[in-house]
């Protein structure tokens, strides 16, 4: 008796966007409570059998994403609509699929990325956000938005980041090529964009620290330089709230044409 052939497995993007709240990370854990879970949960409810998931960019928990790309390998054929509709179906209200296509099999989300883009949005009043708690981060006071973009300069290039590590990270090098830093002042917030090849684990939360306490003139603009090159966890602020964060963008080869990889 001659065995059916099996058809080799289907590789499958995902782009997703989450609110951070409800959830650890976005790494699966014991408890159930990362964002991976909720999907590889919803996904195998859909595929009919269980799926792993890899990401372009771990999130921490209270971080957000508007644009998370994902890949998982079928060997059970469905629409694209059902990956995204379908699943969807039996996902919780705080995180969405966009989107799906079928990818070749060398594509990785994570590995083939070639630039990722946060943003932190940080509100600056003197009294705390309530509608937009959990979403933004906040300080009281005036910050000089002027003097925080002139010590950011520093930081383009490749660098070493460990300053701006946490001492969690478990990146095997702490070298990043900083490609972008944007910092403008919309109203009573001020946006803070970077963009590099990958980040360390609390690398923009730990910058964006850095440059609050600059732009509050409790630090002189050198001294985010002094701190670059000294590779001193300790000698940087403290790691700064995750609420204002997002992942906003992902960028691939060419090659890999996606639906939308950015919002």
């Amino acid at each position: 008796m001659v065995s059916p052939l099996i058809e080799p497995p289907t590789r499958i993007a995902l782009g997703l966007e989450y609110d951070g709240r409800p959830f650890c990370g976005w790494q699966t854990q014991t408890a159930g409570c990362g964002v991976q879970d909720a999907l590889e949960t919803a996904l195998a409810v859909v595929h009919g059998a269980p799926v792993a998931t890899i990401c372009a960019g771990r999130t921490d928990a209270g971080v957000h994403a508007r644009a998370q790309v994902v890949h998982f390998d079928t060997v059970n054929a469905r629409p694209e609509s059902a990956w995204v509709r379908g699943v969807n179906a039996f996902l919780p209200s705080g995180v969405a699929v966009l989107w799906a296509q079928a990818m070749p099999s060398d594509f990785s989300a994570r590995f083939s990325a070639i630039e990722r883009e946060y943003h932190y949005r940080l509100l600056v009043r003197r009294s705390r956000p309530a509608l937009l708690a959990g979403q933004v981060g906040w300080v009281h006071g005036r910050l000089d938005v002027a003097l925080m973009q002139a010590a950011a300069q520093c930081l383009i290039g490749t660098h070493d980041f460990s300053a701006f590590r946490s001492v969690d990270c478990q990146a095997p090098s702490p070298v990043r090529e900083m490609r972008f830093v944007g910092i403008e002042a919309n109203g009573e917030f001020v946006d803070f964009t970077f963009r590099a090849n990958a980040f360390l684990h609390h690398q923009i939360r730990n910058l964006v620290g850095a440059l609050v306490w600059i732009g509050q003139g409790r630090r002189p603009t050198a001294w985010l330089a002094e701190v670059l090159a000294s590779r001193d966890r300790a000698q940087a602020a403290a790691t700064f709230a995750p609420d204002g964060l997002y992942l906003t963008a992902v960028r691939y080869d060419p090659r890999f044409t996606l639906p939308s990889s950015e919002r």
